[in-house]
């Protein structure tokens, strides 16, 4: 679990494809006298797993799965990357949840800028959209930031210049894929109304006949 707040811009130092799979490995400010085998790191947004760390890279394996959900099968060498350690149970959540498992990749599809902030336009796929809600949070490639308007086919969000600064957005631009996350408590939500929707509610001819009173 991760709070979206981004304690380095790494870079992409290597991708290397074994068949659907891949090693990704990243260069890297964060301590790394603090960082275990196994840890999880939120890369982009998404959750991978330290399998080798070292003279200032971190290496990942990179599932099918994640290269098909997500953008990190588009890095090139040189590429920044949002990095961010899981989440402990001491820590101040300073974002909101997030899980690291994306949903889908949207595109820029505009950034203007007015009094000193930067403000995004993105457009999605319905299947991820319908979860995004005004004045709602969600995860841009790991960056926990807070919707500002939705329309039909995609939200927007205001980037304040210590959040451009500090993560890669400072580098998007029109066109360019990122990760996207949805708040996985509107998930949840929608799952459980679903279970309940799916219940038989009220008096019917098909209940009394089951129940013999008909």
């Amino acid at each position: 679990m991760f709070t979206g707040l981004i304690e380095d811009v790494g870079s992409m130092a290597r991708l290397a494809r074994r068949g659907s799979s891949a090693a990704l490995s990243v260069t890297t400010k964060l301590p790394l006298d603090e960082i275990r085998l196994g840890d999880s790191i939120a890369v982009n947004g998404v959750c991978l797993t330290v399998v080798r760390f070292g003279s200032g890279q971190l290496t990942f394996d990179v599932s099918p799965e994640t290269l098909a959900s997500s953008g990190l099968g588009r890095l090139s060498s040189g590429n920044r990357v949002n990095l961010e350690r899981a989440l402990r149970l001491s820590d101040r959540l300073g974002g909101h949840l997030v899980t690291g498992h994306i949903d889908c990749t949207a595109t820029v599809a505009d950034c203007r800028e007015e009094s000193g902030n930067f403000i995004f336009t993105f457009t999605l796929p319905a299947t991820a959209l319908r979860y995004i809600v005004p004045k709602g949070s969600v995860a841009i490639d790991g960056i926990s930031l807070t919707v500002n308007s939705v329309t039909d086919s995609g939200f927007s969000v205001n980037i304040i210049p210590h959040t451009a600064a500090m993560t890669t957005l400072q580098l998007a631009k029109p066109g360019d894929q990122v990760n996207i996350e949805t708040d996985i408590i509107g998930r949840y939500v929608e799952r459980l109304l679903q279970g309940r929707s799916a219940q038989t509610t009220g008096l019917t001819l098909a209940s009394l006949l089951d129940n013999g009173f008909a």
